[in-house]
């Protein structure tokens, strides 16, 4: 068996899940389609990957990667374009320029707000402030910076039980996709003066990082490898759960 399929999926038209041939097919790791994923006309799916719940990969698309559950991929060899149900959206309200109680939105998404952080223009340099109280929702714990991601490659892809995180793209532009089991919503962060809160059981994807991106990511407690949901599958139950 050289793949398999869980539950209801789309159609499979002409697709190939790359083997040789003249080879025993037992030495190959099994590749997993899950759940409501469509694969387009003459892809090629390498062995041992997972394509992800509602994933779609496009016609004559080359995967060489695991597809996250709901992306968009196309292109050899494939890249993530998209996800399902979001919307790139310019995720910054009005910029403002003095340190006053931050501008604040809420997103589509249970729980995600995006802060205006405050500008402080200078001849000899600009300044952006986050306080505690003000444009900082909780006291960090942890922090740490992602820098020099290629474009192609997808960060996150996980949700946590009980942390919170603030993120800040301090150079360059991302995205990032917030998911929530019911609604998911993309947000770009283009300017340093945003910042975007996440709160816990919110599903959270990184992905179309420029060149020069730098992203700068508060968390509220110590580095918890236990508070990490990195199933889709797990997640929807606890998400379904905190619903009851």
């Amino acid at each position: 068996e050289v793949a398999r399929a869980v539950g209801q999926v789309g159609n499979l038209p002409h697709s190939a899940f790359a083997v040789n041939p003249s080879e025993n097919r037992s030495m190959f790791p099994r590749t997993l389609v899950r759940e409501g994923a469509t694969i387009g006309a003459n892809a090629t799916i390498l062995p041992g990957l997972t394509i992800g719940q509602r994933a779609m990969v496009g016609a004559g698309a080359v995967v060489t990667h695991d597809v996250p559950a709901n992306a968009k991929v196309a292109g050899n060899p494939a890249q993530i374009i998209g996800y399902l149900d979001s919307e790139r959206a310019d995720a910054h309200p009005t910029l403002i320029t003095e340190i006053t109680d931050a501008a604040r939105q809420s997103s589509k998404v249970r729980g995600v707000t995006f802060y205006d952080m405050p500008i402080i223009p200078d001849l000899r340099g600009n300044l952006s402030v986050g306080e505690l109280g003000k444009n900082l929702p909780f006291v960090p714990q942890r922090y740490f910076v992602v820098f020099d991601v290629p474009n192609r490659e997808v960060r996150g892809e996980h949700a946590h039980k009980t942390l919170h995180q603030f993120l800040v793209c301090l150079n360059g532009d991302c995205s990032l996709v917030v998911d929530d089991g019911r609604e998911r919503e993309e947000l770009w962060l283009n300017r340093r003066s945003i910042g975007i809160h996440v709160v816990p059981l919110v599903w959270g994807v990184q992905y179309k990082f420029s060149p020069d991106a730098i992203l700068l990511v508060l968390a509220s407690a110590k580095y918890d490898p236990a508070d990490y949901i990195r199933d889709y599958d797990e997640f929807e139950r606890a998400v379904a759960s905190l619903n009851e």
